[in-house]
């Protein structure tokens, strides 16, 4: 009865999520995303500890040696580690920065052409994914408003995760690529099922047919948030080399709570008023 209640005075919740999406566009003008090596080009060695050593204490020698900065240090199990260096490193630089105190198991370098084009086509791909999803969306209602609706939802969710990507400090890379197109779908999913149960269905109020659709779409948010949860805690606590899954759960938490916000608040808002209107 409360939710019921609450949904009764609708509009003015509709600008919660508006107004979190437009503070996401503040944050990714301000800060801007931070990029992978795959994206921004440069240096990953794999390297083979020879004596015992911090990840704070191989940044510096590796940091120092190079005269840069810009170095991640992973460190894979007791005596392997993954570096990533930005900018163009020669092997043999690195070989003599190590000076014994770790060996070259492997070297790739990203120049600025390949991560130009990698960058180029994850734009590309983003684009086509909403492309796609908006014909499909046409197709399936058939009408202006709530296919709108849909698209605007999932706009708001890849907006609001890549906000969150640029505050916490999450990079854009071809994996968190990956979640957002992740993203996409889910929120597709969620905001047809809301669609389809309040403009389709005829048995109860527009009221109760939304609070019916919102018991389904909360459980399912309920579980993948707890699912991308667990999987980054122990990540975090457990494999902290796989810094890779922890970024991808980190991601999908971002866009899954915004999306409960966006298709329950505002996608829900906008069919309300449309329904009122007598469509």
């Amino acid at each position: 009865m409360k939710i019921e209640k609450l949904m009764e005075s609708y509009k003015p919740l509709i600008a919660i999520p508006v107004i979190i999406t437009l503070i996401a566009v503040v944050i990714l003008a301000v800060n801007g995303l931070n990029y992978g090596v795959e994206l921004s080009g440069g240096t990953i060695a794999d390297l083979q500890l020879q004596e015992p050593v911090s990840q704070a204490q191989l940044e510096n020698i590796i940091s120092n040696g190079l005269g840069t900065n810009d170095v991640s240090v992973q460190l894979v199990g007791s005596n392997q580690s993954t570096v990533e260096i930005g900018g163009e490193v020669d092997p043999g630089d690195l070989r003599n920065t190590l000076n014994g105190t770790a060996s070259i198991l492997g070297f790739r370098s990203v120049g600025p052409v390949l991560s130009a084009e990698a960058l180029n086509q994850i734009f590309w791909a983003i684009l086509f994914a909403f492309i796609f999803m908006a014909v499909t969306v046409f197709v399936v209602f058939r009408n202006f408003v709530p296919s709108i609706a849909v698209i605007l939802a999932a706009l708001s969710d890849i907006i609001i995760a890549a906000g969150g990507m640029s505050l916490f400090g999450i990079p854009l890379s071809l994996a968190s690529v990956g979640a957002l197109l992740l993203l996409i779908g889910y929120s597709v999913d969620t905001d047809i099922l809301l669609t389809t149960r309040v403009l389709r269905r005829r048995e109860g109020t527009v009221t109760e047919r939304a609070v019916d659709a919102m018991k389904t779409g909360l459980t399912m948010a309920v579980t993948s948030i707890s699912a991308m949860a667990t999987l980054y805690i122990v990540v975090v606590l457990l494999i902290p080399s796989a810094e890779v899954l922890a970024d991808i759960a980190a991601v999908l938490m971002i866009g899954l709570a915004a999306d409960v916000l966006v298709t329950w608040l505002m996608n829900l808002g906008i069919l309300r008023w449309y329904l009122e209107r007598g469509r």
